[in-house]
């Protein structure tokens, strides 16, 4: 009944548009300990989808996790970076598990949702030097030794939460070293 509508631009079709967010781009980070690849900057019709991502629109989390699979691998294991509880419930849905999702089955990789929030507080509306500090909010629900994992998440900031994330994925026993993004809010830092 309600075709899907470009977050970023509003045209009907598809969730997102190649104008948008062009097709075959990619971007390069690093965090301390991860190598981040990512699709665009958290700018403009980008920022916009992502917005309307969290926001609520599952057409467009599903259409930009199409485009993240161009980013995976078959046979991949993608972990997504869970949200907080109140935000899940408030918007119906986990937007990375989402990502995820579309990612893995439009690429043949895998999705692993084995981490959870221990910490109910949200890096969103944070400064740089709380978020930087945030450590310890999150918990693994099973053992992954020598399991290679890929974080999976909307937006790459500071790299805080990527980075905690990993260091609980670690004490699992996971391989951690590579994390992928829609954007990236700090392009070369």
């Amino acid at each position: 009944m309600f075709p899907p509508q470009c977050g970023g631009c509003d045209r009907i079709g598809t969730g997102i548009c190649d104008v948008c967010l062009p097709a075959d781009r990619e971007m390069l980070s690093t965090t301390k300990s991860l190598h981040v690849r990512a699709l665009a900057s958290y700018e403009g019709q980008a920022r916009r989808a992502i917005l309307a991502l969290k926001d609520g629109r599952r057409d467009v989390g599903g259409a930009l996790g199409i485009r993240l699979a161009a980013l995976c691998a078959t046979g991949m294991i993608l972990v997504p970076v869970p949200t907080t509880r109140s935000r899940k419930s408030v918007r119906g849905f986990d937007g990375a598990e989402l990502l995820a999702r579309s990612a893995a089955s439009a690429s043949g990789a895998t999705v692993l949702c084995v981490l959870s929030q221990v910490a109910g507080d949200a890096q969103r509306g944070r400064g740089r030097s709380a978020r930087l500090a945030a450590r310890g909010r999150f918990r693994c629900s099973r053992s992954l030794a020598g399991v290679r994992c890929v974080l999976l998440d909307d937006v790459m900031t500071t790299g805080a939460t990527l980075e905690d994330c990993a260091a609980t994925l670690r004490a699992s026993g996971a391989i951690v070293d590579h994390a992928i993004v829609i954007a990236l809010s700090e392009p070369g830092r």
